[in-house]
C-alpha cells in the first residue's frame, strides 16, 4: 500500500464515520422531538400551557423538563420512560417563588411580555387589584398567569406576591373597582391633593373606609389613596349589576371609539383587536380568551361563508347577532388554514366595531360609505358567546380569580 493510498483511505474512513455520527440523532434531538410531538398532542398553545426542557443533561444525563399544567406530569412521564436517561418533570409553580405563588398588580395597568425582559414583545396587559397565579421568579420578572390561562412575564415591580392566607384576607375585604373611564386616586380626601396613582376602568382596590365623597381605598402594596365616589363602586355589587345582552356590550365598546390602537393593550389607554373585545365583554361580567386565535376556538359557530369560504352578505345579514364576533385571517388568500390574525363585534346590519388603528367603525357591505374590503375579504369564521356555556367562557361571578373568598 502506497503512503498516497493509505493517506485516502484513512480520509475516506474518516468521512464515514462523521457521516454515520451526523445522521444518528443524539439524545438531545430525540429528547427534542418527543417534547415537540407531546406539546403537539397535550399542549399545543404555549401562551396558555408550558411544556420546557430547562436542562438537557449533558454535564450527568439528567433532564430538567418544567410544565404549568399538573394533569400533563403522568402522561409526559410515560413517554419520557421510553428513553435512556433521567428525567424530572417539575410542576410550575417552582421553588423560585416560595409560598407566594399568588399576586396583586399594583399599577394602574402592568405590562406582560412574552420573555423576562424589558425588550420582549408586550403579550398582554393586567389591571390593577387583578389577581395573578406567580409561576417562576428569574431576574427582576416574575413568569405569571392570568384569569384567563394566559401565560407571560411582568417585573416583578409591577406585582405584590402573597401568601394564600393574605390573598384571602384581601378578598374577604369589601373591594372598590374603578368605574370611571380614567382617572386618578389622591393623597387625600380633597381633588388638590397630592396624586398617588392613575386609574382607568376595571381596577380594583381594598375598601378602608369611606367619606360623604370619597372613598379611602388600599393599594395591593399598602399604598393608601382617596377616589372620589363617583369614580367607583363596591365591586360586589358591580359583580351582580352586570348584564351580558348585546346592548351592554355594544355600549361598551362604542365607549371606546377613537381610542388608539396598541400591541398587547387591554386597557382603555390602548388596545388590539382581541384586547377590545376582551375588555368589551369584561365590562359586562364575562371573562374570555385573550387572542384572537384563542378567541375562535370558543363560542358557537356561524354560517357567513359561501360553498368556497368566502363572505357571503346574505348570510351574514340573515345568521349574525348583535355582539358575535368576527375572526379574519390575514393570510387567507394564500392558505386555507391561515392563522387568524383579527377580530371584531359585530354591530348589526352589516357593520362591525373593532381595533385596527384606533377604534372605529366599518361595513361589511361593499355598498356602504364605511365598507372595508380587505377585512371582508379576508373573514373566515364568526362565533356567538352570548348564552354559550363554554369553559373558555367565564362568568366573572364564577372566577375564583376576582371571586375567591
Amino acid at each position: 500500500m502506497t503512503l498516497k493510498f493509505f493517506a485516502f483511505f484513512c480520509c475516506l474512513l474518516s468521512t464515514t464515520v462523521v457521516s454515520k455520527a451526523q445522521t444518528t440523532p443524539s439524545t438531545d434531538q430525540i429528547l427534542q422531538q418527543v417534547l415537540t410531538d407531546f406539546r403537539l398532542q397535550w399542549a399545543p398553545d404555549k401562551r396558555s400551557s408550558i411544556v420546557e426542557l430547562v436542562e438537557n443533561g449533558t454535564q450527568n444525563n439528567t433532564h430538567i423538563i418544567q410544565i404549568s399544567d399538573p394533569k400533563l406530569k403522568a402522561p409526559l412521564q410515560k413517554e419520557l420512560a421510553k428513553l435512556n436517561g433521567s428525567f424530572n418533570v417539575v410542576t410550575l409553580p417552582d421553588s423560585t417563588v416560595g409560598d407566594n405563588t399568588v399576586g396583586l398588580v399594583n399599577l394602574s395597568v402592568a405590562n406582560l411580555r412574552t420573555a423576562p425582559s424589558h425588550a420582549a414583545e408586550m403579550a398582554t396587559q393586567v389591571l390593577l387589584g387583578t389577581q395573578l397565579d406567580i409561576l417562576q421568579k428569574k431576574g427582576g420578572d416574575y413568569r405569571v398567569r392570568t384569569p384567563e390561562g394566559y401565560i407571560a412575564w411582568v417585573p416583578t415591580s409591577s406585582i405584590t406576591p402573597l401568601s394564600t392566607e393574605k390573598l384571602h384576607a384581601w378578598n374577604s375585604n369589601d373591594r372598590i373597582i374603578y368605574t370611571a373611564e380614567f382617572g386618578k386616586s389622591f393623597s387625600a380626601p380633597d381633588l388638590q391633593s397630592q396624586r398617588v396613582s392613575d386609574l382607568v376602568y376595571g381596577g380594583i382596590l381594598s375598601l378602608s373606609s369611606e367619606t360623604d365623597t370619597f372613598y379611602k381605598v388600599v393599594y395591593p402594596d399598602g399604598r393608601i389613596a382617596y377616589i372620589p365616589k363617583e369614580e367607583g363602586q363596591l365591586f360586589s355589587t358591580w359583580m351582580k349589576t352586570r348584564e351580558a345582552h348585546a346592548d351592554n356590550i355594544i355600549r361598551s365598546a362604542k365607549s371606546m371609539l377613537g381610542l388608539p390602537y396598541l400591541w398587547g393593550g387591554t386597557s382603555v389607554k390602548g388596545v388590539d383587536c382581541s384586547g377590545f373585545t376582551k375588555t368589551s365583554y369584561f365590562m359586562n361580567g364575562l371573562v374570555i380568551p385573550r387572542d384572537a386565535s384563542q378567541q375562535v376556538l370558543h363560542g358557537q359557530n356561524i354560517d357567513i361563508l359561501d360553498k368556497n369560504g368566502d363572505f357571503d352578505a346574505e348570510k351574514a345579514l340573515k345568521n349574525l347577532k348583535p355582539a358575535d364576533l368576527l375572526f379574519f385571517a390575514g393570510g387567507k388568500n394564500k392558505s386555507k388554514n391561515a392563522r387568524v390574525t383579527h377580530v371584531a363585534l359585530y354591530l348589526g346590519n352589516g357593520q362591525f366595531i373593532h381595533a385596527a388603528g384606533s377604534v372605529r367603525i366599518n361595513s361589511m357591505l361593499k355598498k356602504a360609505a364605511d365598507y372595508d374590503d380587505f377585512q371582508t375579504r379576508t373573514v373566515v369564521a364568526a362565533k356567538r358567546y352570548l348564552a354559550e356555556k363554554d369553559p373558555g367562557i367565564q362568568n366573572i361571578n364564577a372566577s375564583t380569580y376576582y371571586n375567591n373568598k
